[in-house]
């Protein structure tokens, strides 16, 4: 009996030392099943690298009339012909009458002119006190001198709104073209960013068209303003790093090992030490990233957050596919391709955009190592335009960080989420007879930079959903979405003395659609839901989705300086704040 009791416990001990076998849960989850904890359901290892698109379905076709292989080909291109269409339907708004107001709005007095004189000099040139006026004249003059003016924004965003002045000339349409384009486009990615994302078609597009409708997104997508430029490379660096995320753990599958009954399993060997090869989509990543940054110096904390991101992804797929020490493997294979892709990449992508001033003489601190203190210092064996950039560079940080004038429209980044401090671009007050205005009392015309306040403040309960859907449901979609919105708004928190605006929370609308989106997707239910609970669910979403629309329309006089009555103009006045 004696002997029986030590063979069971050398054999117990000998287990308890015994290797886990590839894919086996941690010991705590184990321990924690003895109390009740149930096991996750056992998954095909393939599967859970790279999830499948679920079969679209061609019912709505077959109830709009449409044959049985005119349905098949139409839930085929469905993929892409719902994103064209969402996308089709925010260009017509963001297009319709651009160039209206005819005046330069707000910040508009620094890009387009700064743009224009990207073209004519290849460098920011200086102009005439009354040149906002002199540009929307009859007719219009451009009161441009080829003195060098101080500027404190890269230039990749103001060479890309002189795109469109150079196509349609030095006018509110040509200066707004461009950002225009980009904010429709910028609705396309994300439909198509939610769709790979949430593996549905349906949500993607609910996404796109929640941007669409988003009050934020639309006004500066009608104003030549740097940060919707910012905004749409991330959401484009965003996109290839999905498609990198999928490709890569294909990659991975692909490689695996095949047990009995054709089922793939997890192998050390290829979690482990697989190499992944040629990654275009993150290069991609990085050049979008490096855009972004070129246009204004808050794409830097996307960039970092992105990078990290990226090889947490690394790891996580390095752990399904087998690998004993994920983050051993992927510190020693992973992060240093992933360090050239995005960081290196990104910087060059930088260093380019000041091309023009590089190759002209006549830009601000140009010749800056012509001066008594640029020939002094430990680095005159550096090139003279490169040591004069990053003078310059140093110069710009310091205004950034020491700005601190009193502004009526600036607030508090607390604030941002629940609309506190809109920024007014533009207002008029025009009497009975003049600018179209035929109320009695007078009218109002405003350009209000004011996100859709129902999207807005149901974005905020789905921030909070997200966030359990990440740290508690271990969801790296919602973990992804977190990220995409902490870049972009949390970094602000950390210049709390500093001038700052609303508008500049566009960077991260995007992801706020998106977790609506996902939140929208859980009211309506999972598959396999009961009917009940499935049309219950739809039914609260399509009234919410509704009301966010109606809401839209409701502001959209605002939105675009047309003009109203002053009591329609109060009316839309909710909070003291706003005006």
């Amino acid at each position: 009996m004696g002997r029986v009791t030590s063979d069971t416990t050398a054999t117990d001990a000998a287990a308890q030392h015994a290797p886990e076998p590839p894919g086996a849960p941690p010991v705590w989850q184990r321990r924690l099943r003895r109390f009740g904890l149930p096991a996750r359901p056992q998954t095909d290892v393939r599967a859970r690298l790279v999830p499948a698109f679920p079969e679209p379905s061609g019912r709505l076709w077959a109830v709009f009339g449409a044959g049985p292989e005119a349905a098949a080909r139409l839930t085929r291109w469905s993929g892409w012909l719902g994103p064209l269409l969402v996308a089709l339907f925010a260009g017509v708004l963001r297009f319709w009458n651009l160039g209206s107001p005819r005046k330069v709005i707000f910040d508009e007095t620094y890009y387009p002119k700064d743009a224009w004189s990207l073209l004519q000099y290849g460098y920011e040139g200086t102009w005439a006190k009354n040149a906002n006026d002199a540009l929307v004249g009859h007719p219009p003059q451009l009161l441009l001198s080829p003195e060098h003016s101080y500027v404190v924004h890269p230039p990749m965003g103001k060479w890309l709104i002189a795109v469109g002045e150079g196509l349609f000339g030095m006018n509110p349409f040509g200066w707004r073209f461009m950002v225009a384009l980009l904010g429709t486009l910028s609705v396309l990615l994300v439909c198509r960013i939610g769709r790979r994302l949430m593996r549905s078609t349906a949500l993607g597009c609910l996404a796109g068209a929640l941007l669409a409708v988003d009050g934020l997104h639309f006004v500066m997508s009608r104003t030549a303003l740097l940060d919707l430029i910012v905004m749409f490379w991330v959401v484009a660096a965003f996109g290839c790093l999905l498609v990198d995320r999928d490709r890569t753990r294909a990659r991975l599958a692909g490689a695996l090992p095949v047990g009995p009954g054709g089922v793939p399993l997890p192998d050390e060997g290829v979690g482990g030490r697989l190499r992944l090869g040629w990654r275009p989509w993150r290069i991609a990543a990085g050049l979008c990233l490096g855009l972004a940054t070129a246009t204004k110096w808050n794409g830097l904390y996307y960039l970092a957050a992105f990078a990290l991101m990226a090889v947490l992804w690394d790891v996580a797929a390095r752990r399904t596919a087998g690998a004993r020490h994920p983050f051993r493997s992927a510190l020693r294979r992973d992060v240093l391709p992933a360090f050239g892709a995005t960081v290196v990449v990104a910087l060059a992508t930088y260093l380019a955009s000041w091309s023009g001033w590089i190759a002209t003489k006549g830009g601000y601190y140009r010749d800056w190592t012509t001066s008594p203190e640029g020939r002094t210092g430990h680095w005159t064996w550096l090139p003279d335009w490169l040591r004069s950039l990053w003078h310059y560079q140093t110069e710009v940080y310091s205004f950034h960080t020491g700005l601190t004038t009193p502004h009526a429209y600036q607030s508090n980044p607390w604030s941002w989420l629940v609309l506190g401090r809109p920024v007014s671009y533009f207002y008029e007050d025009p009497k009975a007879g003049q600018d179209g205005c035929t109320a009695a009392e007078g009218c109002a015309r405003e350009v209000l930079a004011l996100g859709t306040p129902l999207l807005w403040w149901a974005a905020c309960f789905a921030l909070l959903y997200v966030l359990y859907r990440w740290l508690f449901k271990r969801d790296w979609r919602a973990g992804a979405i977190v990220c995409g919105v902490a870049a972009g708004y949390l970094p602000w928190f950390l210049y709390q003395e500093r001038t700052i605006f609303l508008f500049y929370a566009v960077v991260f609308v995007p992801f706020l659609c998106l977790a609506l989106a996902m939140l929208i997707g859980a009211l309506i239910g999972p598959p396999g839901s009961t009917e009940r609970r499935r049309t219950i669910g739809a039914v609260g979403a399509g009234v919410l989705v509704l009301l966010i629309a109606w809401n839209f329309i409701y502001f959209y006089p605002l939105y675009t300086g047309m003009p109203i009555p002053k009591s329609a103009w109060h009316h839309r006045m909710w909070f003291d704040t706003w005006v």
